[in-house]
């Protein structure tokens, strides 16, 4: 039997999950909310949050699985990429915790991780396949030929879409983080209202550094003339946003599924969750014939449970780290 502990820690959310044999039993968040008053992640803060969630958190999978530490057969960590202070604290902990025990550790990758999650319940995708990852510091579209094989087909040159939609939401003068804020109030809103103008990249690589400074130099405009512009449009503003960044993003899916000729498409990240993005999936999968994995909610967004079953899969394969290896902020692909 091989139980595997996952810790995830590699920015503002301190996470644990239990593995047993392939199987996720559990997945512990403990989310960090300092940082809404900062329009943003601070590192700093980050890491003195995970200081004192990661002992709590991982007694909590332990005892909610009914499992004692010296049971445990390896624990896997997110080595990166991600923030330095934050992957500091996991894989300190995890080290000294695999030394205590004797066991082995499994380093993951961050963003790969997020592509096993789809391998945590079913359906679960037949290779090869093509997964969208999108998340608040990443997007990219990649081919999957096994768990271990995985060619970057396209990916963002600057900003990532998460990023994009929470800087967005803060020039309409809403909360951090703003991006599910949007998604909501975009329900009520016409898409079609506003149009923005990006930047088109060559190939299948992304630009949303682009699209945020027209969404900027639009309102700008537009309050010179009406200072209450923003409150009476709103919702549509959102619509139109939300509408402006998913085409981006899908016009692209669709290049890659038609070149690579796989219709199996899976997407994964944070921004997974957002209700335009699956309502255009399950559009474009019926124009072309594609049949389509989106993992649970819990494993969207920074998860264990998706470090868990990478260390499985890991494991099985007899992929371990050494104890003097560090964290990578930059982690290659």
């Amino acid at each position: 039997m091989a139980i595997i502990l996952g810790i995830e820690s590699s920015c503002d959310e301190t996470s644990a999950s239990i593995c047993v044999d392939g199987q996720v039993i559990n997945n512990k968040i403990a989310s960090q909310f300092i940082h809404s008053g900062y329009g943003g992640v601070v590192p700093e803060l980050a890491s003195r949050e995970h200081h004192k969630n990661i002992v709590p958190v991982v007694h909590e999978v332990l005892n909610d699985a009914e499992i004692k530490a010296k049971d445990l057969s390896a624990i896997a960590y997110t080595r990166g990429p991600g923030l330095l202070g934050a992957l500091l604290v996991g894989s300190s902990f995890v080290k000294a915790m695999a030394a205590s025990l004797n066991i082995p550790i499994i380093p993951v990758h961050h963003m790969k991780a997020h592509i096993l999650a789809h391998f945590i319940d079913d359906p679960k995708p037949p290779f090869p396949f093509i997964c969208l990852t999108v998340s608040g510091g990443h997007t990219q579209i990649v081919k999957v030929d096994s768990p271990m094989d995985y060619t970057i087909l396209g990916q963002t040159l600057d900003d990532a879409v998460g990023e994009a939609f929470d800087k967005a939401a803060k020039l309409l003068g809403l909360p951090y983080p703003g991006g599910h804020i949007i998604d909501k109030l975009s329900v009520e809103g016409n898409p079609d209202a506003f149009q923005f103008s990006n930047t088109e990249m060559l190939h299948l690589n992304y630009s949303f550094s682009g699209i945020k400074t027209s969404i900027l130099y639009f309102l700008r405009k537009e309050i010179k003339k009406n200072e209450f512009f923003i409150k009476e449009n709103l919702n549509d503003l959102a619509a139109s946003i939300q509408k402006s960044l998913i085409d981006m993003l899908m016009n692209k899916l669709v290049k890659a599924a038609k070149a690579q000729r796989i219709n199996h498409i899976a997407i994964a990240g944070g921004v997974a969750a957002n209700s335009e993005l699956r309502k255009k999936l399950g559009v474009l999968a019926e124009e072309n014939q594609w049949v389509t994995y989106i993992p649970d909610f819990q494993y969207c967004t920074d998860n264990a449970g998706m470090i868990s079953i990478s260390g499985h899969i890991l494991y099985e394969k007899k992929q371990f780290g050494r104890l003097g290896e560090t964290p990578l902020p930059r982690m290659p692909f």
